[in-house]
C-alpha cells in the first residue's frame, strides 16, 4: 500500500530514478525552487548526479540504494521510462512516488500501453499483439493480420528513439524482422499515410487537477526528434482540442500523478491516432523553460510536492533544435560547433546536458530560439541550424 499524500514545502529533499538529461534539467528546477535534491543512477558521471545535492550510485533496483533514496527525500519521480517499475513500487512503501509503478509499467510495455488506449476510446493504429511464434502464424494466416502490412513491428519493451522496430513490407519481411528482434514480445502496427507528428504535455496532480502545455508540433529525423515548434495555430484547432482531450483522457484513467507526454500522429486524411506515451517530461516540452511561464519541470515538482497546478502560458512563439552528436563531429565542424556564432542570433537559448563524449545520435543538448513572430522563430532556427552544420528544415 502507497503511503499517504503529505504536501510538501520548499526546503523539503525530492529524489529522481535516472541521471541523464532530464534528471538534470529536473534538479535545476528543483533547485531554483528552494528543494534538496537526490539522484539514483549507477553512473558516476551522470549529468543529473552531478549537478544534485547527493547522488547515489547503484543499480535502480538495489536493495539498500533504494533504502537509502527513501531515507533521503520525502517524494521521488522518474526521468524516463525504462527505470524499473518494481523499483517505484519498492519506493512507494515508505515514500510519495509520482508517477506510480502501475502508470509506468504500461508505458513501459507496448500491449499494455495499447491495451489502455483502447479503454480510453482514444484513436490507434490497428495493431496486434505478438507473443510467440504461434501469434506470428496466426497473424500470417488471418486476413486481418495481412491487413496490417506494410507495417512496422515494435518491440513490446525497451524501444525508444527508433530502436526495436522494423519495417515490414510483406509476410516474408515480418518473419525475417520477428527474427532479427529476436523472437520477443512485440506489436505489430499497420503503416499509415502520416501528414504530421503532434504531441501533447498534461499535468495532474494528487487532487486530480489537470493543466497542459500548448500541442507541439514535431519533426523526427531517423526515429529521433530533430526540431519541435510551437505556436498558436501551429495544429488544426478541432485536432488540436481532440489531442488534449485524448491527453487527459489518457492521465485521467491511469490516475496519472506527474507529467505526461502523449505523441500523436496525424493522418493523411486529417484525423489524429495517438502514438505512444511518455511518464516524464518530454524532448518535444524542452522549449517550455524558456517560452512559457512554468515549464514542464517545473510542473513535474508542482505535481510531486503537492503545490498548485495553474495553466501554464507561452509567452512567445517558439522552435527547439535537439544537439546530436552529430555536430561534432570533425568533419564538419571541427572539434565543437561554433556556439558563439549561434549566440550572436537574438532569442537563441543554449542548452547542454553535461556529457563528456559526443557519438552520432547521442542527445548532447538543445537550443531553444525564442521571438515575437512564428516566422522570425522559424528562421533564426535555420540560421542556427546552418551555422551548426544541421540540415535546413
Amino acid at each position: 500500500m502507497s503511503v499517504v499524500f503529505k504536501p510538501l514545502a520548499p526546503g523539503a529533499t525530492l529524489g529522481v530514478l535516472g541521471g541523464g538529461q532530464l534528471g538534470r534539467m529536473w534538479v535545476h528546477a528543483a533547485q531554483s525552487m528552494g528543494f534538496q535534491t537526490v539522484v539514483l543512477d549507477p553512473d558516476p558521471q551522470s549529468p543529473a548526479g552531478l549537478v544534485s545535492h547527493q547522488h547515489i550510485q547503484t543499480d535502480y533496483l538495489d536493495s539498500a540504494g533504494l533504502q537509502q533514496m527513501a531515507a533521503a527525500c520525502q517524494a521521488a519521480t522518474t526521468e524516463f521510462e525504462n527505470v524499473p517499475a518494481d523499483a517505484l513500487a519498492q519506493l512507494s512503501k515508505t515514500i510519495q512516488v509520482a508517477p506510480n509503478a502501475h502508470a509506468v509499467a504500461v508505458a513501459q510495455d507496448r500491449r499494455l500501453e495499447k491495451a489502455h488506449f483502447v479503454t480510453c476510446r482514444v484513436p490507434v493504429a490497428p495493431f496486434a499483439v505478438i507473443d510467440s511464434q504461434e501469434d506470428l502464424d496466426a497473424v500470417l494466416n488471418q486476413r486481418a493480420g495481412i491487413s496490417l502490412l506494410p507495417g512496422i513491428l515494435k518491440t513490446a519493451r525497451m524501444g525508444y528513439d527508433g530502436k526495436g522496430q522494423v519495417r515490414v513490407r510483406n509476410p516474408h519481411e515480418l518473419v525475417d524482422a520477428y527474427k532479427q528482434l529476436g523472437g520477443v514480445a512485440c506489436v505489430l502496427e499497420k503503416m499509415l499515410p502520416l501528414k504530421a507528428e503532434y504531441s501533447v504535455i498534461v499535468a495532474r496532480g494528487h487532487d486530480g487537477a489537470m493543466v497542459h502545455l500548448p500541442i507541439q508540433h514535431n519533426v523526427h529525423r531517423d526515429g529521433i526528434l530533430a526540431m519541435t515548434q510551437v505556436w498558436s495555430g501551429i495544429c488544426d484547432r478541432a485536432l488540436e482540442t481532440q489531442a488534449i482531450d485524448a491527453a487527459k483522457s489518457i492521465a485521467q484513467e491511469l490516475q496519472y500523478i506527474g507529467v505526461l507526454c502523449v505523441e500523436f500522429f496525424v493522418l493523411q486524411d486529417n484525423t489524429l491516432v495517438v502514438n505512444e506515451i511518455a511518464p516524464r517530461p518530454h524532448n518535444s516540452g524542452h522549449y517550455s523553460l524558456d517560452a512559457c511561464d512554468v515549464s514542464q519541470f517545473g510542473l513535474q515538482l508542482r505535481c510531486m510536492a503537492g503545490l498548485p497546478l495553474n495553466q501554464p502560458r507561452q509567452h512567445s512563439p517558439a522552435v527547439m533544435l535537439n544537439l546530436l552528436g552529430d555536430i561534432w563531429s570533425a568533419d564538419k565542424l571541427g572539434s565543437d560547433p561554433n556556439f558563439p556564432e549561434v549566440l550572436k542570433l537574438s532569442g537563441t537559448h543554449l542548452h547542454l546536458y553535461g556529457k563528456g563524449e559526443a557519438r552520432k545520435g547521442r542527445k548532447m543538448g538543445h537550443l531553444t530560439i525564442t521571438a515575437s513572430t512564428a516566422d522570425q522563430a522559424f528562421a533564426t532556427a535555420n540560421q542556427a541550424a546552418g551555422i551548426l552544420g544541421i540540415a535546413a528544415f
